[in-house]
């Protein structure tokens, strides 16, 4: 497994949340999910609502100023599993914006696969 470093979560911290967003997008449609899904599925994990969301979308806070502004879903300690290698459980909790960073994506991944909303958001 790999293994978190402190570059690697300020490199994470300092990406362009909107310029990654249409990637997302593009990986779901891919499989025939949609942007709202996409953006309830984020929605969720992040407390944000549309209009807070479609602002980092379209401007330039990066992933620290997301995740910074962002009330964690209590129940994202219920998404694990390995994403881009990395095993979410076993981030360290001073890397936590790589580690919800990487919940994200996992949601994400969940999502263009397929599974149930209701799944997703660990219900």
């Amino acid at each position: 497994m790999a293994v978190v470093t402190a570059e690697k979560n300020e490199q994470i911290a300092k990406m362009n949340f909107g310029a990654v967003y249409p990637h997302y997008l593009n990986r779901i449609k891919k499989h025939g999910r949609t942007k709202d899904e996409l953006d309830s599925v984020i929605s969720w994990l992040t407390g944000y609502n549309q209009e807070t969301l479609e602002s980092f979308i379209g401007g330039t806070g990066t992933f620290g100023d997301f995740f910074e502004g962002a009330r964690i879903h209590k129940n994202a300690h219920m998404i694990n599993g390995v994403v881009c290698g990395y095993r979410i459980e076993d981030i360290p909790e001073e890397f936590a914006l790589y580690r919800d960073c990487r919940k994200m994506e996992k949601l994400i991944d969940e999502l263009a696969k397929g599974k149930k909303i209701e799944k997703i958001l660990r219900r």
